[in-house]
């Protein structure tokens, strides 16, 4: 079959994931349960291996990174005045936040920890170590508010937006395991309620990808006709179907950093001035014949 060793591949990968952090349970195991010891680091060592799988696996141009958006009601573009009236806004703390830094300034950093401009948001990630009950919806729900924060103007045409980043809930394990429903359903009948009651709910603000790497897989299909529904789609990972997650993932960022609304880059909102501030003196003219 086309394609066997790349699927093959990818399984590999996401199974030496898994196991590189079943080892880190290994070695610093709790006292009682499952998991490791010491819970918040466990979490951030999650974290911390998805960053470094998909570092490997992206253009150098994207940075896998943590930290915030900042969207800031200043001037973008040549003369864009479509934040004019807003004020400024910024997200949660996000797990994961895939950047095009080799197109876009970032605002802050320190080490992989930064405040960034929505206009080079390629991918907004949750991660989890085990997916719980309530993570569902709440994750769901905090992307959409993220995403909110990146709807900036096409350079192609002022009228349209350009593509939204990517959402994506990852977990490792997944502890909802139903008995009296099938896991799939109920896991999707949250993501329905994180959006139920929302206003201006779009196709790019609702989630892309909810899985558990190597046990089962939520997908966004990306419409063919015109759009009134988001359809989704369930995988329950086969032996050797480990790939699906990481090749959906995958996927999904890279079809946001390849859209042709992201080719003609429009200046973001990164610099403001004072209103209303007149400058001091006229300080004269010099010479030029044409513009370029």
């Amino acid at each position: 079959m086309d394609g066997k060793c790349i699927q093959d591949y990818w399984s590999t990968e996401v199974d030496a994931l898994v196991q590189t952090y079943q080892q880190f349970e290994l070695l610093i195991p709790a006292p009682s349960g499952a998991g490791a010891q010491h819970r918040g680091e466990d979490g951030r060592f999650v974290e911390d291996l998805v960053r470094e799988y998909l570092t490997r696996f992206l253009p150098k141009d994207l940075e896998v990174l943590t930290g915030f958006i900042l969207r800031p009601a200043v001037k973008t573009g040549e003369r864009g005045t479509e934040r004019k009236g807003e004020t400024d806004r910024h997200s949660t703390q996000l797990d994961i936040v895939v950047f095009d830094s080799g197109t876009y300034p970032v605002f802050q950093r320190f080490g992989n920890s930064v405040i960034v401009p929505p206009e080079g948001v390629v991918a907004i990630i949750s991660v989890k170590k085990h997916l719980n009950d309530g993570d569902v919806q709440n994750e769901c729900e905090k992307l959409f508010d993220a995403a909110s924060l990146c709807q900036t103007l096409s350079s192609n045409d002022p009228n349209d937006l350009v593509r939204g980043p990517y959402l994506s809930l990852v977990s490792v394990k997944s502890n909802i395991d139903k008995s009296r429903t099938d896991t799939l359903d109920w896991i999707f009948s949250k993501m329905q309620a994180a959006y139920g009651g929302r206003s201006d709910v779009t196709f790019d603000k609702l989630v892309g990808f909810v899985g558990s790497l190597d046990e089962w897989s939520i997908f966004k299909r990306r419409p063919a006709k015109a759009l009134t529904d988001a359809e989704y789609v369930g995988f329950k990972h086969q032996s050797g179907e480990s790939h699906l997650g990481l090749q959906f993932l995958l996927t999904g960022i890279l079809s946001v950093y390849y859209d042709s609304t992201r080719k003609n880059m429009r200046r973001p909102g990164f610099t403001a001035f004072a209103s209303g501030r007149a400058h001091d003196k006229n300080l004269g003219k010099i010479p030029c014949s044409r513009l370029r």
